[in-house]
């Protein structure tokens, strides 16, 4: 494994931060990371550009000129000379790109050209100023070369907590990742998150493990290895050295290519016998670009050749994810459209292997918790007590009541095949709970404020309509009744998941109160990296505390006039 270091800019505690002399700072620090530690293969930057921190005990708010606070060029050219092999990643390279989330996903179609713009007309692009949405597909025939980098945290968020030991990604969802980035023809870029003892927890060691053992064994057999290709068009006729053959000799630079006017080819592979697969795996020679713009896949079956897949960019990589078992003795390869020749390097079928998709977890307002899943099953098991559910776990018949909250695991059993446990922490159910209020800088809001505490994740509650807020005012406060006491030790807040920032919340205030008129204020602080991550925020107290009522406090917001909620709760 070759060696990577990310320096972020963004020191919070330095009491410089802001300042000319900061950079100096920083420049220092990377001068001495890049020349103590060997050859690097990546220099990792992102766009963190400021905010709360603690800045030498000052704890404030600063902004910096995100265009031109840290020179880039200047500090990108320290890179080069001190690491003139090192590739620079960055919101807008200068060698690999952002892929504009954190969710480990590239564009069903993905361009490793790209060209980065500023949000606003007539400015500079930088990391942390520019249309970062655009990243994620990337800019067909655009000025640089710089593929992406799909970017997603092993866990909820960035770094431990043993609170989370239970939310860590199945072996499955990191497939499901790696089809979605690598399989895009981007990078997967997966972040693991050191415990307390400086080792990874076993519950990441795990699901790992069983990651790379899928990988070995979906792609360690290609099932078109010793299958015979027809094809429409070879390169000035010379099969040795541009033929079919080429795409299954394990050499990722070798091509089967068509003379320069054809950009538009045929390829028949014929397996010589039935073959059962549900990935097809196309790769073109990435040294010479990348050309082809879309393409269709065909299996001969019942007699006629039936369409079972299509795309558009190939690339480096690109995973056909297939819904269903196609059995076959015959395929071909569509080449609809390019920008030049086709250069098409590698061509692969293979098999994922049958699992049953792991219940989803869900509660309603009343307490009652449902295991639902996509389709008819074996059984349905689950646990309370935080172990993996097996066949000798309670059998899931119908809703079960959790008004007090806990760890649900689940995991559904079809004939031989065990799929993958579901896990859900639950707070105190929100029956009884009613918004007392809710108020902008003192005046009272609007709308279906209970969609906050309906404990349905797709809704949300917002302060952002038309007719209420023509201004931002803050903070934005919603209060909430629980009906009686309880034991608070953490809250929760969901921001809105449909990949808008408008309305989410990043500074926040928390209070509680047993009589609803004497409030105490026992948390504060950001919902650090929320833009790009914007899962649930767990925020734990610092001690645990009696309340009948709390109120959320929004400071500020990433965006917009109003606040957007889709759901709070306490643990």
């Amino acid at each position: 494994m070759k060696m990577g270091l990310y320096c972020s800019p963004w020191d919070r505690n330095n009491a410089g931060y802001g300042t000319p002399a900061y950079v100096k700072t920083y420049r220092a620090q990377i001068r001495e990371l890049y020349t103590g530690y060997g050859p690097l293969f990546m220099s990792w930057h992102d766009g963190a550009n400021g905010g709360d921190g603690y800045y030498g005990g000052t704890r404030e708010l600063r902004k910096i000129d995100r265009t031109t606070y840290y020179g880039w060029d200047t500090t990108w050219g320290l890179v080069r000379k001190l690491q003139p092999g090192a590739n620079i990643f960055g919101d807008i390279g200068p060698d690999v790109r952002w892929v504009g989330n954190e969710e480990g996903r590239a564009g069903t179609t993905c361009w490793a050209t790209y060209t980065p713009e500023a949000p606003d007309p007539g400015k500079r692009p930088a990391n942390g100023y520019n249309k970062y949405w655009e990243a994620t597909e990337g800019t067909r025939n655009g000025k640089f070369w710089l593929p992406a980098e799909c970017d997603v945290p092993l866990r909820p968020g960035w770094f431990y907590h043993e609170t989370q030991d239970e939310q860590v990604k199945s072996p499955y969802q990191l497939l499901d990742l790696y089809y979605q980035s690598v399989g895009r023809g981007a990078d997967l870029d997966l972040g693991l998150a050191p415990n307390r003892k400086g080792v990874l927890d076993r519950h990441d060691v795990a699901s790992l493990k069983g990651f790379g053992d899928l990988l070995r064994q979906i792609f360690s057999v290609n099932l078109a290895s010793g299958a015979s290709f027809e094809a429409s068009n070879i390169r000035g006729g010379d099969v040795r050295s541009y033929g079919p053959a080429r795409l299954v000799d394990g050499d990722r630079y070798s091509y089967w290519a068509t003379d320069d006017d054809v950009k538009q080819a045929e390829l028949v592979v014929d397996a010589g016998k039935q073959v059962t697969f549900n990935v097809i795996r196309l790769r073109e020679d990435i040294k010479l670009g990348q050309r082809i713009d879309s393409f269709a896949i065909d299996a001969f079956v019942d007699g006629g050749w039936k369409l079972i897949g299509s795309g558009t960019s190939i690339g480096a990589n690109r995973l056909v994810r297939l819904q269903q078992n196609v059995v076959t003795n015959e395929v071909r390869l569509r080449i609809v459209g390019a920008a030049a020749s086709v250069a098409l390097s590698d061509f692969g079928l293979f098999r994922e292997p049958a699992h049953a998709d792991p219940p989803s977890i869900v509660r309603d307002r009343a307490g009652m918790v449902n295991v639902l899943v996509s389709g008819p099953l074996g059984s349905i098991h689950y646990t309370l007590d935080g172990s993996e559910p097996g066949l000798g776990s309670p059998l899931y018949l119908g809703p079960f009541a959790l008004p007090s909250g806990g760890v649900v695991k689940a995991r559904s059993f079809d004939e031989n095949v065990a799929g993958e446990v579901a896990t859900k922490k639950l707070g105190y159910a929100k029956a009884g709970w009613k918004v007392i209020e809710a108020k902008a800088g003192g005046e009272v809001l609007k709308g279906v404020v209970d969609r906050a505490i309906d404990e349905d994740e797709k809704t949300n509650w917002s302060s952002l309509q038309k007719d209420q807020l023509p201004a931002a005012k803050f903070p934005q406060d919603i209060s909430v009744d629980m009906g009686n006491e309880r034991v608070i030790r953490a809250f929760t807040y969901l921001p809105r998941q449909d990949r808008r920032t408008e309305g989410i919340v990043d500074r926040y205030a928390f209070y509680i109160s047993l009589d609803g008129k004497d409030w105490e204020k026992v948390a504060e602080g950001e919902f650090s990296n929320i833009r790009a991550n914007p899962v649930e925020q767990v925020v734990p107290l610092d001690h645990p505390i009696k309340a009948r009522y709390f109120r959320f406090s929004a400071i500020d917001v990433l965006a917009g006039n109003g606040v957007v909620v889709n759901e709070l709760g306490v643990r």
